[in-house]
């Protein structure tokens, strides 16, 4: 729907290919009409898979606005234009926003599924927890296996859980209910949206997770290419009846992206438009863009932190973007 508006918006014609079950076989099938705008799939594994199926030197130009893997970066895959933060840094504003807090949190353990997305963002989160100087602990199941991770994991003062989402789900059925479960903090990916653990109703308070982008933190910001986040939240309400979560705002925002690197190039020709993506530098509706020159990866949009207070997400970091403070459980001794 997101990309539906924006081809409203720029009057463009708007084709979709369905990358399910083959997103290879759906991006080659995409490419080969030479489109002058070319979008990726939702989620890593995907991303990775159609993409590489065109990650050629001479390859099409490919915004990656649904792939949050780290693996999408240059030269491996030379013409990808990211729009998201990568998932090494998901937990980054978590162990930030605790060590902000003063609390004297000692210890860390990451649970994680052992996929490529979950390596990721465990992997960035152990690195800055040992930058921060916390004992961190990580523990590794397959998919299908977390609640039996939860039950044998390492106590820590801080757990995160990095997995699919109905993993996660079973992971914290087990986490919120094991002994001393509130006077430690939890963190989770699909703690950063609405509907993954909403099953926990009133449990989720205090769960942390990250969020690309949220409606709240949007709305009254600036953006210099594009319409702003007030416009668009009032199109995407009208088009669906609710209102958008992040995957929304990426998609649309690529567009927007899109739209100025094609006219900047004066062309559509992918090496024009790749090099006119590494030099841009402006902020849309889903916040900073600029593409770091060596990988490519996205370093100009912040990966925001949110927790769960009242039954609302409340962002608590980057401090810029919070509208309130981390609150971290008390110690029961």
């Amino acid at each position: 729907m997101a990309l539906e508006l924006w081809s409203e918006y720029a009057s463009a014609t708007l084709e979709v290919v369905d990358a399910h079950p083959d997103p290879a076989g759906a991006m080659t099938a995409a490419a080969a009409g030479r489109p002058a705008v070319l979008f990726g799939p939702y989620g890593s594994s995907p991303a990775v898979a159609a993409i590489g199926a065109v990650a050629q030197p001479d390859g099409p130009a490919v915004w990656n606005h649904g792939g949050a893997t780290s693996r999408l970066a240059w030269p491996r895959f030379p013409r990808v234009l990211n729009v998201l933060t990568p998932a090494s840094a998901y937990f980054h504003g978590i162990l930030h926003a605790v060590r902000a807090t003063g609390h004297p949190l000692a210890s860390i353990t990451v649970l994680h599924a052992d996929t490529g997305f979950a390596r990721d963002v465990a992997s960035g989160a152990l690195a800055v927890g040992a930058e921060l100087g916390y004992e961190v602990t990580r523990q590794v199941f397959q998919p299908g296996a977390a609640a039996r991770a939860a039950r044998t994991a390492p106590p820590a003062d801080l757990v995160l859980v990095a997995a699919g989402f109905e993993d996660e789900l079973a992971a914290a059925r087990v986490l919120l209910g094991a002994p001393g479960s509130r006077s430690r903090v939890l963190g989770f990916v699909g703690a950063g949206v609405d509907e993954v653990l909403s099953e926990f109703g009133d449990r989720r308070e205090l769960l942390v997770g990250p969020s690309q982008w949220t409606v709240r933190s949007a709305l009254g910001a600036p953006a210099d290419e594009g319409p702003d986040a007030g416009w668009f939240v009032d199109r995407y309400r009208r088009a669906t009846g609710h209102e958008p979560e992040y995957p929304a705002a990426q998609a649309f925002a690529a567009g927007v992206l899109a739209s100025r690197c094609v006219r900047d190039a004066a062309s559509s020709e992918p090496t024009n438009v790749v090099a006119a993506a590494a030099r841009l530098r402006c902020r849309t509706l889903y916040g900073s863009f600029r593409l770091d020159p060596r990988t490519g990866q996205q370093v100009g949009h912040r990966m925001l932190t949110v927790q769960w207070q009242r039954g609302v997400r409340r962002v608590v970091w980057p401090p810029e973007h919070a509208e309130a403070v981390l609150l971290v459980p008390r110690r029961r001794e």
